[in-house]
């Protein structure tokens, strides 16, 4: 992969395989970031979102007629005679997609009740020794400078990938904790972006019920001109002013290319300060280009010895990559069991001597379970331990612009 200031383009250009004047890098068409929050909260939770068939704007528009569908929201008439559409863009659909469930309903009633991160006797246990221990105000100081962290502003929207080697080394997991972190204790919108079309679990992780725009009708929807509001028509609307853009509808086969990305990840950054990207796993094209557009990156791996290695690997790889990518990337440790096979802390050691960040997650039965997250059922040191790592990933992202 070429070095130099322009690193970001030649990748780009190389997975293409032709000539581009502009990529999705983490410097893209510099838009202000204070215009995606003109709108007030009550206008972000419009009950437009929860329509069958968003409109977000009030506006009259033409009537179509009968059997042509729908005019997706946020599409004037005017509109529709604007400049040429680009060559590179798809043809829209011509009516909008149908609304589907997230879980079957064959499969609604196999779920259990979700159980806490921890057993009682556990939080009873840790309860009386913060007691004794006096420790809940340091934890609390902590927490306090952990929240300012997160809560810093922004000037363009920051864009945070997450990927890994392999499936089923808590990826998901990860984004979920991230986004819902940043959404709890940031003022701004926040979106999570499902760039995982291969029937990814986001979705079922945060709790949404029905899915109908996917990450590749959005990218050739949205325009510069589209208020916040309308966009939001056409993603499903989460806890905390957050948002999500799922990858797919649940249905195999379902595509994302890298020039679909691009365009979507450009259009929506200056709507929302921070965007959790969940991606591929590693070595596929989206991931590689959303891991090179991102300003912060982390790579979840299992707490396990061939999750350590393979990671070890790649970590000594982003090594011959421009400085800032080695970084500006964190190694989330998540452990599958309550007694890994593995010293973790050992583990982390080393991966840290790449000059990347590691944070470990511990093992929590609530994530274990693989159901959507419920903040309040998780551990305690689950909580603290996603925070800190929120904390530090948008840290990284404000070092680059």
């Amino acid at each position: 992969m070429p070095n130099g200031n322009n690193w970001q383009g030649d990748v780009l250009r190389d997975l293409r395989g032709t000539p581009s004047q502009q990529h999705a890098t983490g410097n893209g068409p510099a838009q202000s970031h204070a215009q995606a929050q003109r709108h007030s909260p009550a206008q972000e939770q419009s009950p437009a979102q929860q329509q069958p068939h968003p409109q977000p704007q009030p506006q009259p528009q033409p009537q179509e007629p009968a059997g042509t569908g729908t005019r997706p929201p946020g599409r004037s008439a005017a509109a529709s005679h604007g400049p040429a559409v680009p060559p590179t863009r798809t043809q829209r659909p011509a009516r909008s997609p149908d609304s589907r469930p997230v879980v079957d309903s064959a499969l609604t009633g196999t779920a259990r009740r979700p159980q806490p991160g921890e057993s009682a006797a556990a939080r009873i246990s840790r309860a009386v020794r913060r007691i004794v221990s006096s420790s809940a105000a340091r934890e609390v100081a902590e927490l306090t400078r952990t929240a300012e962290q997160i809560q810093q502003p922004v000037t363009t929207g920051r864009q945070i990938a997450v990927t890994s080697i392999r499936g089923g080394a808590g990826k998901t997991t990860v984004a979920a904790l991230l986004g819902t972190a940043y959404a709890h204790y940031r003022h701004d919108p926040v979106l999570l972006v499902e760039a995982d079309p291969a029937l990814g679990s986001l979705p079922l992780r945060l709790g949404a019920e029905s899915l109908r725009w996917t990450t590749a009708d959005v990218a050739d929807i949205v325009e510069p001109q589209m208020s916040l509001l309308d966009v939001t028509g056409y993603l499903v609307q989460l806890p905390d002013n957050a948002w999500l853009l799922p990858g797919s509808q649940g249905r195999i086969g379902a595509m994302l290319d890298t020039a679909a990305y691009e365009r979507v990840m450009v259009a929506l950054r200056r709507y929302f300060g921070v965007t959790v990207v969940d991606c591929e796993t590693l070595p596929a094209e989206v991931a590689r280009v959303a891991l090179s557009a991102a300003q912060a990156r982390v790579l979840a791996a299992p707490a396990t010895l061939d999750g350590i290695t393979s990671t070890y690997a790649v970590l000594q790889w982003m090594q011959g990559l421009p400085r800032h990518m080695i970084a500006g990337t964190v190694v989330a440790l998540t452990s599958t069991t309550s007694r890994p096979g593995i010293d973790v802390e050992a583990a982390a050691e080393r991966l840290r001597s790449t000059g990347a960040a590691v944070h470990v997650l511990p093992h929590d039965r609530h994530l274990a379970a693989g159901g959507e997250l419920r903040t309040e059922l998780l551990a305690r040191p689950t909580r603290l331990a996603a925070t800190r790592l929120a904390a530090e990933v948008f840290q990284l992202s404000q070092k680059r612009r």
